[in-house]
């Protein structure tokens, strides 16, 4: 239940004066700091080696930092730490200004980047920011270097009217978009500091539309690798040895067989399925009732055969509201060994080489599925080719948020209510943040607002990705109330 003083503090904030401190903040500085942030191809570790010779991952974080140690926070502490040969973290904490707050609230999310992808539209580009009908255009704006901002906005918006809350601190790490494999020796090295952790707030999820504060209650895990097969040391004249020389994409095919049911996608492995929960099912049917067809229909489709647009693995919203959070699934998202159309001749390659993504339910762990997967595809190779599959770094088990304490349930639908118009939803998540899971081991008690700015046609991680600054405000102002009721 929300203490009386909790109810109390949370009715004393004035909206409008709210709405209007977070409008300023993003129009006058937070646009053009996310301006100047998706110019920078701070791109991931696993996409940069050589990051820190690049030193944009460096510039990215300090820019982050000098305008929060700017910020009208009370008591704000900030520091950007750095263990040897690990990406740096933002770390800032502010006191109780709440008499009797006993807990903290930990505010997380990310500065480092996907990689460029083609398939931008001639005047936009991953490096090139462009703020366009309220969308700002451009790698990283809304996964998720607004995180940071959004968050120190809230505080400061709650201090502006003098609004009681919890100690708050924050996390924001560089190396989210590898697995955040850096990230876990500083949650170590920072367990004391982080303190008792009442509740998480994490910027970097989604939303079904942009009606509405969206909660996200699981997020699948992730496992990725390179696999390849090799069957000769050099190409060969595919004339004259084709047929004897067995083609080393032929021998990926199979491989893929023991993994996918090629027909539907399904994943034939019954240690990458689980059991669905019965709340998830329901928040599903739920879900599924509110965003209807356009769960499928407001993707990207191609134009198919005969002019008749591509369909997806199923029409049926719920269906493939699960197939897409707590299913695995598998895609390709990388090849070797394969020369460009314009330069591929008549020859029969030495090798074929696949980056797998595997997104797992969320209730498989991360490293059994490793060594799993890893077994199949090298077991027994087709012709005895040379098949080895190479995991990376920082494979990420999923997360399934614990049941809703009856004061952020009702936090969340009245902060859904002021600033949106309609109550709170709740949908799982196909992506990973890795984070969630470490924090929910780590403090089982504490409860989960994991939300972002992701809704239709964002696109993160492709091509046109953009923020929705209508709806980035709506949530800043949303994450304050929710601070505000915190216990």
């Amino acid at each position: 239940m929300i203490s009386d003083d909790t109810t109390q503090q949370t009715q004393r904030i004035n909206q409008d004066t709210l709405r209007e401190f977070v409008d300023r903040k993003w129009n006058d500085e937070i646009v053009p700091a996310l301006t100047d942030y998706i110019a920078v191809p701070a791109k991931s570790p696993a996409f940069d080696p050589e990051w820190v010779k690049h030193g944009y991952l460096e510039r990215v974080i300090t820019d982050a930092a000098q305008w929060a140690e700017q910020q009208p926070v009370r008591g704000l502490k900030l520091e950007v730490i750095r263990l040897p040969g690990r990406t740096p973290v933002i770390f800032f904490e502010t006191a109780a200004t709440r008499s009797g707050s006993e807990e903290t609230i930990v505010l997380y999310g990310h500065l480092d980047k996907q990689p460029e992808f083609d398939g931008w539209r001639n005047d936009l580009g991953p490096w090139t920011p462009k703020l366009e009908n309220d969308k700002l255009y451009g790698r990283g704006g809304a996964d998720d270097g607004y995180a940071i901002y959004a968050s120190i906005t809230a505080l400061a918006a709650l201090d502006a009217q003098g609004i009681e809350r919890p100690r708050c601190v924050g996390l924001i790490e560089t190396c989210e978009e590898s697995g955040s494999y850096d990230l876990l020796p500083y949650v170590d090295a920072l367990r004391e500091r982080l303190g008792k952790v009442g509740l998480v707030v994490c910027l970097d999820s989604g939303a079904g539309n942009y009606d509405q504060l969206w909660l996200t209650t699981s997020l699948r895990g992730l496992v990725a690798g390179d696999l390849e097969v090799q069957v000769l040391d050099e190409g060969i004249h595919s004339g004259g040895y084709g047929g004897i020389a067995p083609s080393s994409f032929r021998i990926m095919r199979q491989l893929f067989d023991r993994l996918e049911d090629s027909a539907n996608g399904t994943l034939l492995p019954k240690g990458f399925h689980v059991q669905i929960p019965a709340d998830r099912l329901r928040e599903a049917e739920a879900t599924a009732q509110i965003l209807g067809d356009d769960v499928w229909k407001k993707l990207p489709w191609a134009c198919g055969q005969d002019g008749r647009q591509v369909l997806p693995t199923t029409t049926d919203p719920q269906e493939a509201l699960l197939n897409s959070t707590w299913r695995p699934s598998l895609s390709v998202t990388g090849a070797a060994g394969l020369p460009a159309l314009a330069d591929a001749g008549n020859v029969l390659r030495p090798r074929t080489a696949f980056k797998l993504s595997l997104r797992l339910p969320p209730l498989i762990e991360a490293e059994k599925a490793v060594a799993e997967l890893k077994a199949l595809l090298e077991f027994d190779p087709p012709y005895n080719a040379k098949v080895t599959f190479k995991p990376d770094a920082g494979a990420a088990s999923g997360w399934s948020a614990p049941d809703l304490a009856p004061w952020l349930a009702t936090a969340l639908n009245d902060a859904s209510r002021t600033h949106y118009g309609a109550d709170v939803a709740y949908m799982g998540q196909g992506g990973t943040i890795p984070l969630m899971n470490v924090l929910k081991s780590g403090f089982p008690k504490s409860q989960f607002m994991v939300c972002g700015v992701l809704g239709p046609k964002s696109n993160a991680h492709g091509p046109n990705e953009f923020l929705h600054v209508p709806y980035g405000k709506k949530l800043t102002a949303a994450v304050a109330q929710v601070i505000a009721a915190a216990p």
